[in-house]
């Protein structure tokens, strides 16, 4: 057997290079998933009637398969590869996984407590936090087990504890709580991927922690020891999830295309009149689109990340088709309340705080003013600045008369064929709108995931704050920029308390001092749809990036592709694992000379209102 065995292994362990990986179907029934640089390895045992279990040793960079029988053979092939592996980083750890009693709510760490005392006692704290099912459910606990029987009960020992260490190895048992699965063998959905998610968390950070001390190996986090490889069908997940979204651009569709004629009435009658708003034709049909969301089986993603990031996208597009199908309805306000996640205290009293302390400046200077083809010539330009640092970026400015405000999408900028600026005006916003939103697609763009460049759920916010940012760092946020954010705010605040069309103009242009354009543009844009909280989130993601600067958070780091905040632990981690990249282009502000000065203000946890 030891022959047959060395045979089938020496053709890939003699060819274990660093920085690859074997992935290799195994006689009778096995299967192996080795990253060559990672000294650990997940071993679970194909039984019946286990359902779930095996996708936790899944979630791990390295993992073994046994088959149901022939046991010597993977018994050999086990202790192979812990000489191979131990030679190279001095240790290698295994870990065996096994499900418990079907009642059971304990987690039971089987290792040498006296010699890993950190590891093991991570791992049980971690486990403490795994969190338990809500219903019916009791406190899941952890407890380690000083044993040399590391192996599933009435279970044969894959490996002699001390031939084991003659290897070079560490072997741990770890019984595992079903209590993702009813006593039928149901699973619980999504229970199991909380489940699964906080049981990868903990085993990572426990292993991470022996091979720091025991090994050579340079791993430089936990993130490391999760999975290296994204599956094909997770690609073919990422690609249907962005071609469905890029079937219909959701900005546009919630757009009224009659909003010049709209504020010609409203200013004719006094204020008093305000036309219905009329929407473009739907160029899809959302439940066709529904339809095709729910059959991409996102459940099934082994990754944890990847599986709640793509989970929670599926989510928002759900969202959005649900909102095209009730345009002009009070039904797209309440949908929208929930997109946007409503409204907080801090960011109505921050907004309120600008409104008290910056009077709109009507005699701004208004000279050389630019209309839509002088400011396309200087988007062009930071086209350029940007094809410079890759040729393979490509910009395009789109002039037309059915779009009301300046927008970027799929990369491409969105103008106004009747829109008029000022040179310092058309500076900041290019940096807003190519230097945040363009520049951020094309990194996205060439992620191995296309989900960064279209953006994951809940991207808005960041994106914007983002885009607020830049106006600062180049030195073009004025007093009427942070008003107009400002009044979004205000205004998204009395709608939520049921304010109509009218009311919501007045406390603009009569109690906050808006001029009648501003205060037309800032009430026409939060009612399209039939109320459309969109608006409020630049302001609050500029005040949620300002908190994130203030601990210490690379602002560099963001531009990397389209995600929010609360991704950022998640996306540092799929990057840490090889599977994203760092960003590819840069923005113009960052060569600012006075940029550290600007950013040291910001991160004192200045006021907005103080900003300029």
């Amino acid at each position: 057997m030891n022959e047959i065995v060395k045979m089938e292994t020496d053709a890939f362990l003699e060819e274990m290079k660093p920085g690859e990986r074997t992935v290799k179907e195994l006689s009778h029934g096995g299967y192996l998933f080795l990253e060559h640089d990672v000294p650990f390895l997940m071993i679970y045992r194909n039984i019946p009637k286990d359902k779930a279990t095996i996708r936790l040793a899944r979630t791990g960079a390295s993992y073994l398969v046994v088959g149901k029988d022939h046991f010597e053979y993977f018994k050999e092939i086990i202790k192979q590869l812990t000489e191979k592996m131990s030679a190279r980083f001095g240790s290698f750890i295994l870990m065996e996984i096994y499900s418990g009693p079907e009642n059971s709510t304990e987690f039971v760490i089987r290792g040498p407590a006296h010699k890993l005392p950190v590891s093991l006692e991570v791992l049980r704290e971690e486990f403490d936090k795994v969190e338990s099912r809500k219903y019916g459910g009791k406190l899941l606990t952890a407890r380690i087990e000083q044993t040399k029987q590391r192996q599933q009960q009435n279970k044969r020992a894959f490996c002699d504890i001390e031939e084991i260490k003659e290897c070079g190895g560490t072997l741990i048992g770890l019984e595992i709580p079903p209590v993702y699965r009813d006593t039928t063998g149901k699973i619980y959905p999504l229970y199991f991927r909380k489940f699964r998610e906080g049981f990868a968390k903990a085993v990572h950070k426990a292993v991470f922690e022996f091979i720091r001390i025991q090994t050579s190996s340079n791993l430089d986090s936990f993130s490391a020891l999760g999975k290296r490889e994204i599956h094909k069908e997770v690609f073919k997940m990422d690609r249907k999830l962005t071609e469905i979204e890029k079937s219909y651009q959701f900005l546009l569709l919630v757009s009224p295309v009659n909003i010049q004629s709209l504020r010609e009435n409203f200013f004719k009658s006094n204020f008093k009149e305000i036309n219905p708003y009329h929407y473009r034709l739907l160029p899809i049909d959302p439940d066709i689109l529904k339809r095709k969301l729910y059959n991409l089986p996102i459940e099934e993603i082994d990754d944890p990340e990847l599986s709640y990031l793509f989970g929670e996208k599926r989510e928002e597009l759900d969202q959005q088709l649900t909102m095209l199908k009730e345009r002009g309805s009070k039904n797209f306000f309440y949908s929208s309340v929930r997109l946007y996640k409503g409204l907080e205290k801090n960011v109505l009293a921050e907004a309120e705080l600008i409104l008290r302390n910056i009077s709109e400046d009507t005699q701004q200077e208004k000279v050389k003013l630019l209309d839509a083809e002088g400011f396309k010539k200087m988007a062009e330009e930071e086209f350029e600045f940007f094809h410079k640092q890759d040729p393979n970026y490509k910009g395009k400015v789109h002039i037309r008369k059915d779009v009301n405000v300046i927008m970027v999408s799929n990369g491409e900028l969105y103008l106004p064929s009747d829109y008029t600026l000022t040179h310092k005006e058309a500076k900041t916003l290019i940096q807003h709108e190519i230097g945040t939103h363009s520049l951020t697609y094309f990194n996205g763009s060439q992620q191995p995931l296309s989900q960064l460049a279209v953006g994951f759920a809940d991207y808005d916010p960041l994106q914007e704050g983002i885009a607020v940012l830049s106006e600062y760092l180049i030195g073009g946020l004025s007093g009427n920029r942070l008003r107009i954010l400002a009044g979004r705010v205000v205004a998204g605040a009395a709608i939520l308390e049921g304010a109509d069309f009218m009311e919501v103009f007045n406390l603009l242009y009569s109690t906050h001092g808006f001029s009648k354009e501003p205060a037309f543009n800032i009430t026409s844009r939060i009612f399209q749809g039939g109320g459309f909280l969109k608006d409020i989130i630049y302001l609050k993601g500029l005040i949620n990036l300002r908190d994130y600067l203030m601990e210490g958070g690379d602002l560099e780091f963001l531009l990397a592709g389209k995600f929010a905040l609360k991704h950022v632990p998640m996306i540092k981690d799929l990057t840490e694992r090889g599977l994203l990249n760092p960003p590819k282009l840069k923005p113009r502000y960052l060569q600012q000379k006075d940029f550290e000065k600007r950013m040291n203000k910001l991160k004192q946890g200045v006021s907005l209102s103080k900003l300029i």
